[in-house]
């Protein structure tokens, strides 16, 4: 078959540039070997945000008495919030079936395994399909750890982990990442004993030490169980089930399950990219320039594949950067875009720009604004106040550099600021905004308000 556009992979990229491809005439063929919707919809952001509300209803019901309600023994029923995350999964992924057949006759799906077999070839079950255009969206995996034993035992990934008929018993997570502190978090609210093997000084030891502080104290309260700068050296398995983790420094811990949340790897291994001549990094990841293009001719990547951020928000804008790009009237390319990101632990993580480790690193000057979550009066009022609001200012230009955010809806107050940087605004603006009282967006005014330049004397 020949097609205008071939697109490999129907993730969060994949599937809005084939339908919009197609709605603008051209005839495409998405391949897709597993399931719609790709990484996001199936195995990340809806099945774990589904859990993780699940998780903290289950927490609120148990800390209710510090607000003066009291509520019965908490009891949390796994199965049914599994299922619950599997009946929203299934929604969603109708919902993009539904939204592929609405793309009309110029658009056909096939079900398969891609492999390039040439220059701007790809076979799918046998059958050869060519086009001027292909696009690879076929996304990454989780990585094994490289730790002795770890073949012998029966270790979970994020997927595996949310397949469980029954609640861990203790779980112990093997890195301090998003999705380890995510799944960590989860599930001690749903009543497991958990441990993290974290082997940086810190939870996401990416995020500047302070705010990596206020997540480990909130932990610690829940009652997770650190090791911080600790490796585990080797795992094993007992005769009844049990998993033993030995770390480094001699210390052994015994669990009922072990999630291992210690990075991915590209779907490149058996995509065939030699046949085309497309070029791999050290890592297995596409090597692509500002406009998505890879080494081979007519052939683009898109989303996790290519190394970048690993994020599903980041993979959709891809699709529209590559589109307009595709349709010839491109106004930017993948680099230098203002990327939020939030992490979905209690209280959330997030940020934007650079932290203050990164400015200092690179020699950039800044002005940091920072103030405890704790001075917030909506924090104050709802008894949520663990956490921090970080911002960094350009002296000359006033601009906003960065915003790190740790406390109660972070992932939805740095849109202010990722708003502010893209637009190229001054924090003027938001010291000079009316914010409604008593909110939470309040509380960034309040921090950009603490250096002396924004002060009121």
């Amino acid at each position: 078959m020949r097609a205008d556009a071939i697109i490999i992979g129907a993730g969060q990229a994949g599937v809005p540039l084939a339908v919009r491809l197609a709605r603008s005439g051209r005839k495409v063929l998405l391949v897709e070997r597993a399931l719609l919707g790709g990484t996001c919809i199936n195995y990340g952001c809806t099945p774990t945000k589904t859990l993780v509300a699940s998780a903290r209803a289950a927490h609120v019901a148990r800390s209710a008495s510090r607000l003066g309600v009291h509520a019965s023994a908490v009891r949390v029923d796994f199965p049914a919030i599994i299922a619950r995350k599997d009946a929203l999964v299934h929604q969603w992924r109708q919902g993009i079936a539904q939204r592929l057949a609405a793309a009309g006759d110029g658009l056909r799906v096939v079900s398969g395994h891609a492999r390039f077999v040439g220059e701007r070839q790809i076979e799918v079950d046998g059958d050869v399909h060519h086009s001027e255009l292909i696009v690879v969206n076929v996304g990454a995996r989780p990585a094994a750890p490289p730790i002795d034993g770890i073949g012998s035992v029966a270790w979970l990934d994020n997927r595996r982990i949310m397949e469980l008929p029954r609640l861990p018993t203790h779980l112990v997570v093997l890195g301090g990442g998003y999705i380890g502190c995510e799944f960590a978090q989860m599930f001690r609210r749903f009543g497991s004993d958990v441990t993290i093997v974290q082997h940086g000084p810190h939870l996401l030891d990416r995020e500047d030490p302070e705010v990596s502080e206020e997540l480990e104290k909130a932990f610690r309260a829940e009652g997770i169980e650190l090791h911080l700068g600790a490796r585990a050296a080797q795992v094993s398995q007992e005769p009844g089930g049990r998993i033993v983790v030995a770390l480094e420094s001699g210390a052994t811990i015994t669990a009922s399950h072990l999630l291992a949340a210690v990075g991915r790897r590209p779907n490149t291994d058996d995509l065939g990219c030699e046949a085309s001549r497309i070029q791999l990094n050290a890592n297995g990841f596409i090597e692509v320039d500002d406009r998505y293009r890879t080494s081979a001719p007519g052939v683009h990547a898109v989303g996790d594949v290519t190394g970048g951020p690993q994020f599903t928000h980041t993979s959709w804008d891809d699709h529209r950067i590559l589109f307009d790009i595709l349709q010839g009237h491109s106004t930017r390319g993948r680099a230098g875009r203002v990327i939020p990101y939030s992490v979905f632990t209690d209280p959330q993580v997030a940020g934007v720009g650079l932290n203050e480790r990164n400015a200092r690193t690179r020699g950039i000057q800044h002005e940091v604004a920072r103030m405890p979550f704790g001075q917030v009066a909506r924090a104050i009022e709802i008894d949520e106040t663990v956490g921090i609001i970080k911002v960094l200012v350009d002296p000359t230009t006033e601009r906003i550099l960065g915003a790190s955010l740790v406390g109660a809806e972070a992932g939805e107050l740095v849109h202010v600021f990722a708003t502010l940087m893209q637009a190229g605004a001054s924090a003027r603006a938001i010291v000079d905004a009316e914010f409604a009282h008593p909110t939470f967006a309040e509380g960034l005014q309040g921090a950009v308000m603490t250096l002396d330049r924004y002060a009121l004397h």
